[in-house]
């Protein structure tokens, strides 16, 4: 037999995150000499936000990205996105003097033994609060949390990282994206658009309890097949260490955690409670919650037994394990800095609007849910993504005979499931990091869903065109 039949075809691989993001960014450079530049003006905005002039776009001179100024954008981007990139670090590193002092371990052994013969009820019951928390307040960025909290034991129980980001990935991005009583997608475009904050809360709520469901069966039927054979895992190379750090142990070698362990579990719960009242109540974000973060890893280190020295080497540790994952953040926020250096992120989001308004109007409100998912790949903040189009999408759907409530929700669905999907989105590829998982492997287990809940969606919106939906 000729040689050529004994040599395995290699299978296609996307390339490096950092080239894809690199491609991306040139992309945009080389757009910005054929884009026309163009702008709204900027107005004051609900909630002291600024907004845009829908009425008020004009083209302006071109301003092309040359050579000189794209040497730039990597940098900038990682300046821009610095709130999340210094929030990556510091979660990474709090986490390892937790897993330093030994209070994890403990913690995953006893529930690990726990769980042991009901462990597939624990993705129902997480991923459903996970996503309740994030349609009543609008912060995914939680899952920053989540994951590392959540992960030792989803690896104990026989599952892999996938499992446990997508747990609280797909929970928070239901949750956000229904957004039952979500202030931040639903909440605000409704006040921009000049109809009644949380009004059309019924439809919102089956569509909730539709994609908790089927997010929930995907992850499940996915996790059975690892647990079952873990070379049915899409990270099992990835997972050797963490198989090795977290593998459960028997009742009987079950540890217990000595005196100084106990009290510093009791503080680092406490930390967690100031964490949930400041987003609550105070309006924390990434920045103080970071500050909050590093008081918390030294606390609980000092408590638990450290000393400083172990407390400063585990910090860096923890920053070196998530060192790319800050570099990606950057990576994809140059897009963004690259499109508004270049005056045409308003260009595209002027002409994606006019091109809705030629469609016929029984297509209308999927024509919006498709200009949202375009504009999300590069405006990924939900906030501003609702800010700058709209402003436009309100008076186009009374044009082409959309309710404004189904404009708002073709938002809601364009901008939110893509959040876990475009590596654009930094607060995703900051969670991917945290999950040590690569955005190439995530797609394989996530676009599948993607795109189920891209047909719920559509199917929704048909709906409430047809129902003519106002709530």
């Amino acid at each position: 037999m000729e040689k050529e039949t004994n040599v395995k075809k290699k299978r296609f691989q996307l390339p490096h995150i950092y080239v894809i993001l690199f491609i991306f960014s040139a992309l945009a450079a080389i757009s910005t000499y054929f884009i026309p530049a163009g702008e709204f003006e900027r107005v004051p905005g609900p909630e002291g936000r600024t907004a845009i002039d829908p009425n008020s776009f004009s083209y302006v001179e071109s301003a092309p990205i040359g050579i000189a100024d794209f040497l730039t954008v990597i940098p900038r981007g990682l300046i821009d996105a610095g709130e999340i990139v210094f929030f990556t670090f510091i979660i990474g590193g709090m986490f390892m003097v937790l897993k330093t002092t030994g209070i994890i371990e403990v913690v995953v052994d006893r529930l690990a033994n726990r769980f042991a013969k009901k462990s597939i009820l624990l993705i129902p019951i997480l991923t459903t609060v996970f996503a309740i928390g994030a349609t009543l307040i609008g912060t995914p960025e939680l899952s920053l949390v989540y994951i590392p909290v959540i992960m030792p034991l989803i690896i104990a129980l026989g599952y892999d990282s996938i499992v446990a980001a997508a747990i609280a990935l797909v929970g928070t991005v239901v949750g956000f994206t229904t957004g039952i009583l979500n202030p931040i997608n639903v909440g605000l475009s409704q006040k921009i658009v000049g109809i009644p904050v949380f009004s059309g809360l019924e439809m919102r709520l089956i569509l909730f309890v539709v994609c908790i469901s089927v997010g929930i069966y995907f992850i499940m039927r996915y996790a059975k097949k690892v647990q079952k054979n873990p070379l049915n895992s899409y990270v099992y190379e990835d997972d050797q260490e963490k198989r090795k750090l977290y593998k459960q142990k028997e009742k009987i070698e079950a540890k217990s955690m000595n005196t100084r362990q106990k009290y510093a579990s009791v503080v680092a719960l406490l930390f967690l409670g100031m964490l949930v009242f400041g987003v609550l109540k105070l309006g924390w974000f990434m920045v103080e919650m970071a500050g909050l973060f590093i008081f918390m890893g030294i606390v609980v280190g000092l408590i638990a037994g450290l000393n400083a020295t172990q407390i400063s080497n585990a910090f860096t540790e923890g920053f070196r394990d998530v060192l790319m994952g800050a570099i990606i953040i950057g990576l994809a926020r140059s897009v963004a800095v690259v499109l508004e250096d270049g005056q045409i992120m308003d260009t595209i989001v002027y002409n994606l609007g006019s091109l809705v308004g030629e469609m016929p109007s029984v297509l209308g409100a999927v024509g919006m849910y498709l200009v949202q998912l375009t504009i999300n790949f590069i405006i990924p903040s939900g906030s501003g993504q609702a800010l700058v189009t709209m402003p436009i999408m309100g008076p186009l759907a009374d044009i082409i005979g959309v309710t404004r409530q189904t404009a708002v929700l073709a938002f809601q669905l364009g901008d939110g499931f893509a959040h876990i999907l475009f590596p654009t989105s930094g607060y995703f590829m900051a969670a991917l990091v945290i999950a040590g998982v690569s955005w190439q492997r995530w797609i394989r287990f996530y676009m599948p869903l993607f795109l189920v809940f891209s047909g719920i969606g559509v199917i929704t919106l048909v709906i409430a065109q047809m129902i003519q939906y106002t709530g």
